[in-house]
């Protein structure tokens, strides 16, 4: 009987065993403990993420980076992730947060999990002057132009199917930024849609001089700081961390710093809230 029931009580405490939930160390205990904080970042995406002269990781991304790891009490660490790397490095822990502009979406959000923006990327018209166009609207008739697979042709594909294809648009998509640009230099195309962050920097550089900016594209393009989906102690830190920035300036102090003296803009949709 009695080896029964230790049997029996073996296999009760082996069932328990398996069927209690199992609670993975939050990354936000493992970085405290081991005071370094490994962050994915785009370097290829200025202002965001760029090497400096030195060849040394800065941008908007990196120094948000540094700001959490401060707050921490950790080390950064700068983990190079190039975009289409960007949550397959989150979800196999080669890093431990992601901040790299990366835009919350529903099919994203069953992979990892979002705080609210931090970012926004607001898009810009960009032409040469000789073409005429000062805004949106114009671009319904002309030669467009942008990089396969990104946003702005989402929603130039959208104008598309709505009748700007009727009213005379041509569309042509390119491999990378950099010969886009060259196709509107060129006169290939007559406009693109730009980061109003990466066209201040392009402008900045000198490289294009006959670029111009013609208007707000109607193409909010929020950036949200990521972290593994099922790390919920995280993902609340995160969230209080974003809004710390903000609160305190420190947001419109490093924008500022990368993206030029302009407006702000909005990290909510209108009316709407994160």
């Amino acid at each position: 009987m009695k080896s029964l029931i230790k049997t029996f009580l073996a296999t009760s405490v082996l069932a328990l065993a398996f069927a209690a939930p199992s609670h993975a160390q939050s990354a936000l205990d493992k970085v405290v403990q081991s005071k370094k904080l490994r962050c994915g970042v785009m370097l290829d995406a200025p202002p965001a993420g760029f090497r400096d002269t030195n060849n040394e990781p800065d941008g908007y991304d990196v120094t948000y980076c540094k700001d959490m790891a401060k707050a921490l009490g950790a080390e950064p660490i700068i983990v190079e992730t190039p975009s289409p790397d960007r949550i397959p490095a989150l979800v196999s822990n080669r890093i431990d947060v992601l901040i790299s502009s990366t835009t919350p979406t529903p099919a994203r959000a069953l992979t990892v999990a979002f705080t609210q923006p931090y970012t926004n990327n607001i898009m810009t018209v960009i032409t040469r002057k000789e073409t005429g166009i000062t805004q949106y609207s114009d671009l319904k008739s002309r030669k467009l132009g942008g990089v396969v697979g990104t946003t702005p042709e989402q929603l130039f594909k959208e104008e598309f199917a709505k009748g700007w294809q009727k009213s005379g648009a041509t569309y042509t998509g390119y491999a990378s930024d950099a010969e886009s640009y060259l196709a509107l230099q060129q006169g290939k195309v007559d406009a693109l849609l730009m980061s109003a962050g990466v066209f201040h920097a392009l402008s900045q550089s000198g490289q294009f001089p006959e670029f111009i900016a013609a208007g707000i594209a109607p193409l909010p393009d929020f950036g949200s700081i990521a972290v593994r989906r099922d790390d919920q102690q995280f993902l609340n830190w995160a969230r209080m961390f974003v809004f710390h920035q903000v609160a305190t300036g420190r947001w419109a102090e490093i924008y500022k710093k990368y993206y030029g003296d302009g407006p702000l803009p909005p990290l909510t949709a209108e009316g709407i809230n994160f």
